[in-house]
């Protein structure tokens, strides 16, 4: 059989709003669309409709900004109280540009990237931004298990947009994962030449993540996508996301 992916965007959402029932507004949509949900799919969800949904915007009005953010926003122009909300979301600092006003920290999840992952795309209103979701692993969980309850066997990704250090360019990561093991592990296997494998495992739920990217589009309105014909292997433990964090002790980078 010749391998083949699918990838179906899912459009007619709307604007989600705080304390919405993200997997019903989902299920309403890919009826409206005429399409459907088969076993084995993979419903890619992005962060930024389940942290609207979980109540994690934030209006900058609220935030008062403390000496640091103040006076690191007097060298770029960077807004303080943006500067002091990255810093209240971070657990540790890790880098910092002066000139851009960039901030690379560590997230009390564990996810290094800009800014403790906070932005204000796809908000409306000039003082609103939206924090990552407390537990991600727990919100594409909790998407997985209405869906099961109406009969629909999937595993389900909650997506955000990171950068990556020695390249340009932003890509679709997992953040949160429920139902698939995250990765393909060819250790011990051979290659076509007869070399074991030692070390090799493919991160299978970021590609995942950033193939969606490609129909779901950053200002396309289209948050949610369904990835059908990957045949991956179940798994229904908890903090599979998680599980693709590098342990800092085998970080050779920081």
């Amino acid at each position: 059989m010749i391998p083949e992916l699918k990838i179906i965007g899912v459009v007619g959402i709307g604007e989600i709003r705080c304390g919405d029932e993200l997997s019903k507004l989902i299920f309403q949509a890919i009826q409206k669309q005429g399409s459907c949900l088969e076993d084995q799919d993979i419903l890619v969800v992005t962060q930024k409709i389940v942290s609207k949904a979980e109540g994690k915007i934030v209006n900058l009005s609220s935030v008062k900004p403390g000496k640091f953010a103040t006076d690191f926003s007097m060298k770029n122009g960077r807004d303080s109280r943006l500067v002091q909300l990255v810093l209240d979301n971070s657990k540790s600092i890790i880098r910092i540009d002066e000139d851009s006003g960039t901030i690379i920290s560590e997230t009390f999840h564990g996810f290094i990237c800009a800014n403790a992952g906070i932005d204000s795309s796809n908000i409306s209103g000039d003082e609103y931004v939206s924090l990552l979701p407390d537990n991600p692993d727990k919100s594409a969980f909790e998407i997985r298990t209405k869906f099961k309850e109406i009969g629909k066997n999937i595993s389900v990704i909650i997506s955000d947009t990171f950068g990556r250090p020695w390249r340009e360019g932003h890509v679709n990561f997992a953040i949160g994962i429920s139902g698939m093991n995250p990765f393909i592990d060819y250790r011990g296997t051979y290659d076509s030449f007869g070399k074991e494998l030692k070390s090799t495992q493919i991160a299978i739920a970021d590609e995942i993540a950033a193939a969606s990217e490609i129909v779901m589009g950053k200002s396309e309105g289209i948050p949610v996508a369904i990835v059908r014909g990957y045949d991956f292997d179940f798994d229904n433990s908890d903090q599979l996301g998680k599980s693709m964090l590098r342990k800092q002790s085998k970080d050779l980078f920081r």
